[in-house]
This record gives structure tokens, C-alpha cells and sequence, in this order.
């Protein structure tokens, strides 16, 4: 099912929240790098057009008026693209390997007391997000580490 862009893009924000954003989880997933780049550029990027056009259209004048709006629509544009991938990754279902270390990790967290439905037969990466948050806050270090 196709969902509009303006949906893709609140659900790549709440994505963004969602993941938790530990150092042990950097080197198995992109979700770390691509939430920190996109937290930035939303604080920056917007910045950044508004210097760009303006500079442009000051020492340049107004006959760069198109270059100058291209310009700035392209920075305002940067954390658009990663809001875009975090939403497009939050429902892409899980992989065979990745689904099979989701209900592993699951049925070890219910072993220790974690108590919640799965979701669904084929996870998407928020509901990997979810038990992920959920491992590292409800459960204790001795459990996280071992899984690390």
C-alpha cells in the first residue's frame, strides 16, 4: 500500500524517536547514522539556505534569483531525504535472518519477565525499533550486554 509523502514523512520522524540510539546498535544498523545526519541537517540545513540566498542575492544580485531559490531548496531539501528513508525503512518488513533474531531476542526477553503480544507475524523495523527500546530500558544491563 502506497502512503503519501507527507505520512511517509511523520512516520520517518516518529521512527527517528523510536529507535533507541545506543552505541551497540551503530555497527548492525544504518538507523544510527542516518538519524544522527538527519537530526543535524534539521538544525543546519535550513540555516544554510537562508545564507545561501541571501549571499547570493547580495553579491550576486537578482539575475541569480533561480540559482539562488535552486540553491536553497536543495539544503532545505537534505532533511527531507532522511526524514524520507528513516519513514520508507520503519515499514519495510524485517529480513529471514534479521525476523529470526527478532523472535529470538523476544522469546528471551519474555523468558525474563518482558510482557507484551508480538506483533505480527512479519515484523517491520518499528516494531524492531520498539522491542529494541523496550530491551534497553525495561530490562536490566546483565540481559543487554549478554545480547551484545
Amino acid at each position: 500500500m502506497q502512503k503519501s509523502v507527507m505520512s511517509q514523512l511523520q512516520t520517518g520522524r516518529l521512527y527517528g524517536k523510536k529507535w533507541p540510539m545506543r552505541k551497540e546498535l551503530a555497527p548492525l544498523f544504518l538507523e544510527f547514522r542516518v538519524i544522527r545526519a538527519t537530526e543535524l541537517a534539521i538544525t543546519v540545513m535550513p540555516i544554510l539556505a537562508m545564507l545561501t540566498l541571501f549571499f547570493q542575492l547580495n553579491y550576486l544580485g537578482s539575475d541569480f534569483l533561480p540559482q539562488a531559490i535552486a540553491s536553497a531548496l536543495f539544503f532545505i531539501s537534505l532533511p527531507l531525504q532522511g526524514l524520507f528513508w528513516l519513514g520508507k525503512r520503519a515499514q519495510t518488513p524485517l529480513d529471514p535472518a534479521m525476523q529470526k533474531w527478532y523472535n529470538e531476542l523476544y522469546t528471551k526477553m519474555a523468558a525474563n519477565g518482558y510482557q507484551t503480544q508480538l506483533s505480527e507475524n512479519k515484523p517491520r523495523y518499528m516494531e524492531l525499533a520498539n522491542l529494541l527500546k523496550d530491551m534497553f530500558e525495561k530490562m536490566d544491563r546483565a540481559f543487554t550486554k549478554e545480547q551484545f
